[in-house]
């Protein structure tokens, strides 16, 4: 990950090091530097690299620096990349041969190289896990129309927000907006700001907006260049590769109990129960990591485990208000949704002192990510209500988009993670994808998830058809053995009941009611009344527990409601 020094970006993961080194291995991609005073660069050919050991060169150019090589001068190699400037720390020459007439020499390989940035467009992004608030308001000040988002990126120059979509009123209507940010320590920056760019995203109803600083003081431009150095270095905290025992930064060092947490896009209020607000937390993370991989990034291994883990602690704590707590994400984009509700009802059915942690926390991350890969798809190939040959087949490359950013995973065990990202869309007749596998080709795990997953999927809302009941998705199942392992059914069937938890029931004396835990016998133990068939919410009502069959009535029929 990268470290800011004065005016030099440090790049110290291998795979950039490696990736930033190809760029020199180019007829004039690289010059060596004496390290020495007076020295001027002088033109070499890097002609491999062999991480980590070593770099080879040809130095016929200037075979004048032969012997000073050989007595152990040190050098830094210069070139550019990606339109920056790069050099080497320095290296030495481990060994100097002529062959056919051409110089070689072998020099240790560089452990870390730096970028030359230029100090006023440096842009430092905040990775999954930082979280710095902004608000933006009128010019004049005006806090009744103050909007709150989070920062993703920040330079002396500008910054990226996200904002909710009712900030574009405010944005069409303004040429300047006061910007301010709210960092975990409690340190607070104002500046005037013009939007320049907007980007929305519908499906979760924000904007991602650039800004460009406006009438800085040198004040404020010191403030600046600060704040994009200590969110750099906070961002390093965060690399697979970071030093064990590297230091936080103090602006993201959260103020002591009782003080007021980041302000951030999500209001967590909005959820209608304790376990919803916490899991929307794991929803934020997943709905960040979406953004990071249509940006190009990989899935975050340390922010994977980390929610993995806190998934997990969730589902230990208790099973059935996580269940109802999967229905109450409306706020959430589908693909969010469906992955936590299909990671929970994974760990719900697999819920056996049999099965090890580390497997369960492998099973719940690969169930969280599994659908990512489909928005890095045309969002009008997932709307389309019918899809040609060609768009079908389009489909199904999602599998191999996810799995190709999952390589940094490396603590996330491979047959778990086939076995629920690719295994979940195969089916026993061989008709499913992305190998078309059949039924001895496929592993206990993939059969389990393809069953949690479809039942999850089915009751939800798609373009080209509407929610089903739960009793049809179990009887479309139940009579596709061809399809669907018919033991996993049955086992999902008897571990969620004819109602499961997160149902929206119709009782006979003509109450509406959330099923929220049920008895030993599968019946409502604990209801929520609903004053209408919609998401839980504000609709929600007073809390019946015990013989709610007694009070309201037998049950009637599910409501079918896609959350």
């Amino acid at each position: 990950m990268a470290q800011v020094q004065d005016e030099f970006l440090r790049v110290g993961s291998p795979g950039e090091i490696e990736a930033l080194l190809e760029w020199l291995i180019q007829p004039g991609g690289a010059s060596l530097l004496l390290d020495k005073p007076g020295s001027t660069p002088m033109p070499v050919v890097m002609m491999e690299q062999t991480p980590p050991q070593s770099l080879l060169l040809d130095i016929t150019a200037v075979r004048e620096i032969i012997g000073e090589l050989k007595r152990g001068v040190g050098f830094r190699l210069l070139g550019q990349a990606q339109g920056k400037m790069i050099r080497t720390p320095v290296l030495k020459s481990l060994q100097v041969d002529t062959i056919g007439g051409r110089v070689h020499c072998q020099c240790e390989y560089p452990h870390y190289l730096e970028e030359l940035q230029r100090r006023e467009a440096f842009r430092a992004r905040l990775r999954l896990g930082m979280e710095v608030g902004a608000i933006i308001r009128g010019a004049e000040g005006d806090g009744e129309t103050a909007i709150q988002g989070d920062l993703k990126d920040l330079s002396q120059q500008g910054c990226q927000l996200e904002l909710p979509s009712s900030a574009a009123t405010l944005l069409a209507e303004a040429v300047l907006v006061e910007v301010e940010f709210c960092f975990p320590n409690g340190t607070r920056f104002s500046v005037q700001a013009a939007p320049r760019h907007k980007v929305a995203d519908t499906d979760r109803q924000a904007l991602r907006v650039g800004f460009h600083f406006e009438k800085c003081t040198a004040e404020q431009e010191r403030k600046l260049w600060f704040f994009v150095r200590e969110i750099e270095r906070e961002s390093s905290r965060y690399a697979d590769d970071a030093e064990v025992g590297r230091l936080p930064s103090m602006l993201f060092q959260s103020q002591s109990a009782g003080a007021s947490a980041p302000v951030g896009r999500r209001n967590l209020l909005t959820y209608p129960t304790p376990m919803a607000r916490r899991l929307a937390r794991v929803a934020g993370y997943l709905d960040a990591q979406l953004l990071e991989l249509q940006q190009g990034d990989d899935i975050d291994s340390v922010q994977l485990s980390r929610h993995a883990d806190m998934l997990l602690q969730l589902a230990e704590e208790d099973i059935e208000a996580l269940l109802f707590a999967t229905r109450c994400l409306g706020q959430e984009p589908l693909l969010v949704r469906h992955g936590l509700s299909v990671a929970v009802h994974v760990l719900a059915l697999a819920n056996s002192g049999s099965v090890p942690r580390d497997v369960r926390k492998a099973l719940a991350a690969s169930a969280m990510v599994h659908d990512l890969g489909k928005g890095l798809l045309p969002p009008t190939l997932l709307a389309s209500k019918s899809l040609a040959p060609e768009e079908r087949a389009r489909l199904t490359e999602h599998v191999e988009l996810l799995q190709q950013r999952l390589g940094r995973c490396q603590w996330l065990s491979p047959s778990v993670m086939s076995a629920v990202v690719a295994g979940t869309n195969e089916r026993l007749d061989g008709s499913g994808y992305p190998a078309g596998a059949v039924s001895d080709g496929l592993a206990e795990l993939a059969r389990m998830s393809a069953v949690v997953d479809v039942v999850d999927a089915m009751r939800r809302d798609r373009a080209d058809r509407p929610a089903w009941r739960i009793d049809a998705v179990y009887r479309h199942l139940l009579q596709s053995p061809n399809l669907f392992d018919p033991r996993w059914v049955r086992r999902y069937v008897q571990r969620f009941g004819l109602r499961p938890v997160g149902s929206l029931v119709r009782f006979s004396g003509g109450a509406l009611a959330w099923i929220q835990r049920l008895d030993q016998q599968g019946k409502p133990f604990q209801v929520q009344l609903a004053d209408v068939a919609g998401p839980p919410g504000e609709a929600l009502g007073e809390v019946l527990r015990g013989d709610v069959t007694s009070r309201l009535g037998e049950m009637v029929e599910e409501v079918p409601v896609s959350t």
